[in-house]
């Protein structure tokens, strides 16, 4: 629908405060959403309320306290997700989201279909693959224009990448050297090529960039790595610290393109490899 009705000028980024307010009261003119703003919310990124008793609308509400504008923009995305898939389903109190929900789709079933429905709503397939191809290997600053492009973060363009990239590449983020999630493309796990965060704390290799002390010297730059320092392969490291997203540090591993060893048998699931151990520690 966005393709057909807006100019190719103004397709992105997605103003998703505005085509919550248009396409509510289009589509549930008894139903509508009345509000968006940002609000106080300690622990959450943000929320879907019902106003009125009787229930005459909902409110849209971000966490003020986020800085980043793709991030505030990803939420507002999960929320539209919430609202046109699980109104049915919400009780009075409407529902609150924290970071792990909005940024990772951990948690209930619902937190994942909004986090899918976001990512499908700013960064499109069918445009992100002409930005960027399947086969194709970015760096930092390909990833940084394409998220520009989306208006999303940083971290919300690489996952949404290696949904679809048949690259070996993987995500990890960390803070103070350990590993708080990481997630695989599906050639990279099938490959034995991903980070287990739900048990003991994964500290970050004395060998990555990763491991210094921010700012890194090399931050941004790809840097080879023997076998032996992150896996058992050879290795392409970027790393780069984020203020922004609570001063972590922000990596992404690209592998070599030999095929995988083994493979999962036919049918098999990815398990959930991003169940941080954040408070664990």
């Amino acid at each position: 629908m966005l393709n057909l009705v807006l100019p190719e000028t103004e397709r992105f980024p997605v103003d998703v405060e505005k085509l919550l307010y248009e396409v509510s009261r289009q589509r549930y003119p008894e139903d509508p959403v009345l509000k968006v703003a940002g609000d106080d919310i300690p622990g959450f990124e943000g929320g879907l309320f019902p106003i009125g008793t009787p229930r005459r609308g909902w409110a849209v509400a971000y966490n003020s306290a986020i800085k980043s504008p793709g991030r505030r923009r990803f939420t507002l995305a999960h929320e539209a997700g919430h609202y046109f898939l699980h109104r049915p389903l919400l009780g009075p109190e409407g529902i609150r989201c924290g970071q792990a929900a909005v940024v990772r789709g951990e948690g209930l079933d619902i937190e994942k279909e909004a986090d899918r429905f976001a990512a499908c709503l700013l960064m499109p397939l069918d445009d992100f693959r002409k930005q960027l191809s399947a086969k194709e290997k970015p760096d930092i600053g390909k990833l940084t224009e394409c998220a520009d492009r989306y208006g999303v973060s940083l971290i919300a363009l690489v996952l949404r990448w290696l949904e679809y990239t048949e690259r070996r590449s993987m995500i990890v983020v960390s803070r103070d050297g350990y590993a708080r999630w990481a997630r695989s493309s599906e050639a990279a796990f099938k490959s034995k090529r991903y980070i287990k965060t739900s048990g003991e704390p994964y500290e970050i290799p004395a060998g990555a960039v990763a491991a210094g002390e921010p700012p890194f010297e090399l931050d941004g730059q790809a840097v080879e790595h023997p076998a032996g320092v992150w896996f058992d392969e050879p290795v392409e490291e970027i790393s780069i610290f984020s203020e922004i997203y609570e001063e972590s540090t922000i990596t992404l591993l690209h592998f070599g393109d030999a095929k995988p060893r083994w493979a999962l048998s036919e049918g098999a699931g990815l398990p959930d490899v991003i169940d941080g151990w954040a408070g664990r520690r």
